[in-house]
């Protein structure tokens, strides 16, 4: 496959199938025994929080390789009311190609067309090790923190401009539809081929550390 010639459109309903399949293969044990993105990719198409002019397709070859949908987010300001931003997930690329640069790619991609559509800032959970990489800086930085009023490692933010953020304390709020029913999960997944379960891998163990980076904040 030639990744040097690696495309970028809008997903259509067409492609959800393909899609959804693309995501579980992509997240199969990462964070846990088995996945639950793939469903949490069909519950935010259908969440009034999703942003269809930022659901974004990779391709190569004729081939969908990657993933990113956009759903609106908010700070709850300490100074009072809300601040209107934008949060990503699930982003997957196709096992094959993932360390190949498609998710920076992706992002890139994205993230300019937020800019030019008049995004203030993105916010995400996401590994701080990648996301650095990608421009994101802890939201610690611009004192934002979670729902229950925590600084925490993952929460990861990117100003889409200088100063977006500049007067954003306080707390992020992510769509409803990242609170997954499990059992609704669990019965969507029995649509796909049956694929073992791992647990403990190096993958899980490292998401489970960075759950541990949080800290009150004050």
């Amino acid at each position: 496959m030639n990744l040097e010639t690696v495309t970028f459109r809008r997903e259509t309903p067409g492609d959800y199938a393909e899609v959804e399949t693309l995501i579980r293969e992509a997240f199969w044990n990462r964070y846990a025994p088995g996945c639950v993105e793939h469903y949490l990719a069909r519950a935010l198409r259908q969440s009034p929080d999703f942003v269809p002019e930022l659901d974004i397709l990779a391709e190569a070859d004729g081939r969908i390789i990657g993933s990113i949908l956009y759903s609106h987010a908010r700070i709850l300001l300490d100074s009072g009311g809300e601040l209107p931003v934008l949060s990503f997930g699930p982003l997957a690329v196709l096992p094959a190609c993932q360390g190949c640069g498609v998710g920076a790619r992706l992002i890139a991609h994205t993230l300019a067309l937020a800019r030019e559509a008049g995004w203030r800032a993105v916010l995400i959970y996401g590994d701080p090790e990648y996301y650095s990489r990608q421009g994101f800086v802890p939201a610690e930085t611009y004192r934002i923190g979670t729902p229950d009023n925590q600084y925490m490692g993952p929460l990861q933010a990117y100003e889409l401009y200088p100063g977006a953020l500049a007067n954003a304390a306080g707390r992020l709020t992510e769509s409803s539809a990242f609170e997954v029913d499990e059992s609704a999960a669990q019965a969507f997944d029995l649509q796909f081929s049956p694929k073992p379960k791992e647990e403990g891998n190096a993958a899980q163990k490292r998401f489970l550390e960075t759950l541990a980076m949080r800290k009150p904040r004050n």
